[in-house]
């Protein structure tokens, strides 16, 4: 997947504010969709759409422990927000540049 592809998944997947709370909530531990439901007050459906959206984007990972295939536990994927921490990385430094140019002409100007 394309590093732009990626980071527009995963900027749609984080536009919604559930989604935003269970990786918050991911961050701390892996977890039961049925704790994540119940910790941002979903109903089973809407959680699972979530999650699947956020499995989709590539944040979140489903694991099903030995002992009960049935039992999906979810996770945050490792590197997940690599793209998207170098695309802010990379427009702060633009950003920076820009402003020191703008600072830099104004102060020739005052001169």
């Amino acid at each position: 997947m394309s590093a732009k592809r990626n980071i527009d998944q995963t900027f749609a997947a984080l536009a919604d504010p559930y989604r935003r709370r269970a990786v918050e909530l991911l961050g701390q531990r892996p977890r039961r969709a049925g704790e994540l439901a119940e910790a941002l007050g979903l109903p089973a459906p809407a959680m699972s759409r979530h999650l699947r959206e956020l499995k989709q984007s590539g944040l979140v990972e489903e694991t099903h422990p030995e002992f009960d295939a049935r039992v999906r536990i979810y996770a945050l994927k490792d590197g997940a927000m690599a793209d998207v921490k170098q695309w802010l990385a990379d427009t702060e430094r633009m950003w920076a540049d820009q402003l020191a140019s703008f600072k830099a002409q104004v102060e020739k100007k005052r001169k």
